[in-house]
């Protein structure tokens, strides 16, 4: 990973809302989803979770909403305080903090019984070695018998027709009409991708364009497996989102 998804998040973190068609829903829906999950491997009741790639808050706000005991650290500092600002408006409950993904051994103290990284966060680590530190990361952050749950896109079925974006959306809001889109730019080895997510928002008779740039490794789900499994986790399994009811591919992992 270098400084590239720190510039990505922290310039996206005021706007990260508006690629949804509805933020706050988005955020009360996901912790259901993940919720109920969380409830099947460990049963019902309060956890304590780590949110490892907050972002805003995403997934975090809705857990902790939900009773849940949660602490919520991302790479970009920008976006932990959006988070902490989306929290309070929300009256949620939790915790923050800064930290690298392949540094939550020192930047993170305490075990949980989750450790949560979803919308795509794995795949900014770009080679074998990053992505190596960041599983042993979470894992050192996992009780015994912990969960680790993570989502990223389904890069098996996109690399069998690599995509050249994704889009155009277009939303009708309270601050009015956007646009959102991706356009993809692929290594000539089809291993990776550069994103570039635009958002155009109407202004009187014109549109307000920002491009946001960030770099995807093309991560599949057995590179992501046997990282996991170097990491001492076990029972490793994927849910599809039409078993899960997530909109990304998840993957589950126990530390015994």
């Amino acid at each position: 990973m270098t400084s590239e998804p720190s510039n990505f998040y922290d310039g996206l973190a005021d706007d990260y809302h508006l690629i949804f068609p509805d933020w706050d829903r988005a955020v009360m829906w996901q912790s259901e989803v993940l919720d109920r999950l969380i409830g099947n491997e460990l049963g019902t009741g309060r956890h304590s979770i780590l949110d490892c790639a907050c972002g805003i808050g995403t997934q975090a706000i809705g857990l902790a909403l939900r009773g849940h005991r949660v602490h919520a650290t991302d790479l970009s500092s920008r976006s932990v305080e959006r988070a902490r600002h989306e929290a309070h408006r929300l009256g949620a409950s939790l915790t923050f903090g800064v930290a690298d993904l392949r540094g939550l051994a020192t930047q993170v103290e305490d075990t949980f019984d989750v450790v949560l990284a979803c919308d795509n966060a794995l795949p900014h680590l770009l080679n074998d070695d990053d992505l190596d530190r960041a599983a042993a990361g979470m894992a050192s952050r996992l009780r015994q018998g912990g969960l680790l749950l993570a989502t990223i896109r389904d890069y098996d079925r996109i690399l069998a027709k690599p995509p050249t974006g994704e889009g155009p959306r277009v939303f009708d809001g309270a601050t009015g009409r956007r646009i959102v889109f991706q356009i993809w730019d692929w290594a000539p080895d089809g291993r990776g991708y550069d994103l570039h997510l635009f958002l155009l928002r109407r202004e009187g008779e014109g549109w307000n364009t920002s491009e946001h740039i960030a770099r995807y490794r093309a991560l599949r789900r057995e590179d992501l497996g046997g990282a996991l499994e170097l990491a001492g986790l076990s029972d490793i399994r994927w849910l599809m989102p039409e078993e899960s009811g997530y909109y990304q591919p998840i993957v589950m992992a126990r530390k015994r």
